[in-house]
């Protein structure tokens, strides 16, 4: 894969983000970084990691891989009642409720940077990343690392060979190309993957539909699911409809389906625009990335769409010098050089505007077209109370119910009325049992 900076050119402009650094004698202090990033991210986080440590002598960032999110999550929680915790520890985006409610386990970023006196302003970071991170108040609880947001991908030879014309741009469009796929010999039309983000979550999001009340859970912790509405019921039922004729085809809830894309099964797969370097590597044919599909029975136009991926959390119980560690890595993490460079490698979105801005600069947009759709939908309208993110506790495990009841419409054992309204009654019962314990 190309690579757009090298990493003397990062560690040199970095160098005046960071300031003058003094190089002690004794050992670099060591803060370690628990993540969830595995195979070619995990090398990415390495380099990330091994590059600030070239840049300066008395820190040290040890990343140190804990498996998926969950289990990242899991672990760091469980290590801290051990007193074994990491400095810093990655979350996906659904596990920010039970962070927040992990009484005295984690220190809000923003104190951090501001106890450390790093230079902090949250005006340089998009505002539909940092929003999701944030208390009623404004403070900023975990840093943005690794944001990304589903898009729909396709298959431009397959569309050339199908004769699909144009990129679809709503639910409509997705059924007539998926039709015309099919007749032409592919597999399915199409595929999507993390299926409660992408056909829950953002389907809400992006037709401004409430996901529960209380503002989606970020007004309080007695909110309730609203996922069995009228709207989610309807797409999932076409959807379904849609798979007797294998327009549709399910291949899994995380990126399991992300072959049935890359080998030209099919033509259009609905997933994380982070899956951009995995694409890039595997496919054999000219692919590219539009806007979520409207759906016109619910909205005249799209709304936004909301961030996946995860955060830096800092936990509690270090020493203030190791903070001041943790203050200078996130400073180095945010820097436009590195930012850019985890963006154009990886298909996650910049976390800062800055960033952004470079990535224009170094023509990356212009020689890799459609890349920052992402960016457009996250930024596509101000966020709506519906729209603004979610934010529930025990979600993880709501995902998995959410899941069950939407296989269960594939597979036809359900309908996506009986479905919905199953996973909103078993949900609601995980939401009282998180507000119990966190009253």
């Amino acid at each position: 894969m190309k690579k757009f900076i090298s990493t003397p050119a990062i560690a040199a402009a970095v160098s005046i983000v960071m300031g003058t650094v003094s190089f002690a004698a004794s050992a670099a202090t060591e803060v370690q970084w628990w993540h969830a990033m595995g195979g070619v991210n995990g090398e990415r986080v390495n380099k990330i990691s091994n590059d600030f440590n070239a840049l300066q002598s008395d820190y040290k960032i040890v990343p140190v891989y804990k498996g998926n999110y969950t289990e990242t999550m899991t672990s760091s929680i469980a290590a801290f009642r051990a007193k074994q915790q990491p400095h810093i520890v990655q979350v996906f985006e659904v596990g920010t409720a039970t962070m927040m409610a992990a009484k005295g386990a984690i220190m809000p970023v923003e104190q951090v940077m501001n106890n450390a006196g790093e230079p902090f302003d949250k005006s340089d970071y998009l505002s539909a990343v940092i929003s999701y991170y944030q208390t009623p108040d404004g403070e900023l609880l975990s840093m943005p690392f690794n944001s990304s947001t589903p898009v729909l991908w396709y298959n431009q030879d397959a569309f050339d060979k199908a004769g699909v014309s144009s990129v679809p741009q709503t639910w409509d469009d997705v059924e007539a190309a998926s039709r015309k796929l099919v007749d032409a010999g592919y597999k399915c039309g199409f595929s999507f993957g993390w299926q409660s983000w992408v056909m829950i979550e953002n389907y809400s999001t992006w037709h401004d539909v409430q996901i529960g009340t209380k503002q989606n859970g970020f007004a309080g912790f007695d909110a309730e699911l609203t996922i069995n509405n009228d709207h989610v019921k309807n797409i999932l039922g076409r959807i379904a409809d849609m798979s007797k004729d294998n327009l549709f085809v399910y291949g899994g809830r995380r990126g399991d389906s992300l072959s049935m894309f890359t080998n030209g099964e099919c033509g259009m797969w609905m997933n994380s625009s982070a899956y951009y370097g995995s694409i890039k590597n595997q496919a054999k044919f000219n692919f590219a990335q539009t806007m979520l599909p409207l759906d016109t029975a619910v909205a005249s136009k799209p709304q936004n769409s909301i961030i996946g991926g995860g955060t830096l959390w800092v936990m509690k119980g270090h020493d203030a010098d190791e903070y001041k560690g943790v203050a200078k890595f996130m400073t180095y993490l945010s820097s436009p050089e590195v930012q850019a460079w985890w963006h154009q490698e990886t298909g996650y979105v910049p976390i800062t505007t800055a960033a952004y801005d470079l990535s224009k600069k170094q023509g990356f947009y212009d020689t890799n077209p459609g890349t920052d759709t992402a960016i457009k939908q996250l930024n596509l309208n101000t966020p709506t109370a519906n729209s603004k993110g979610l934010r529930f506790g025990n979600y993880v495990q709501i995902r998995d119910i959410i899941n069950e009841e939407m296989e269960a419409v594939w597979s036809g054992a359900k309908s996506s009325s009986d479905a919905m309204d199953e996973a909103a009654k078993r949900g609601n019962v995980l939401l009282r049992k998180f507000e119990r314990a966190n009253r």
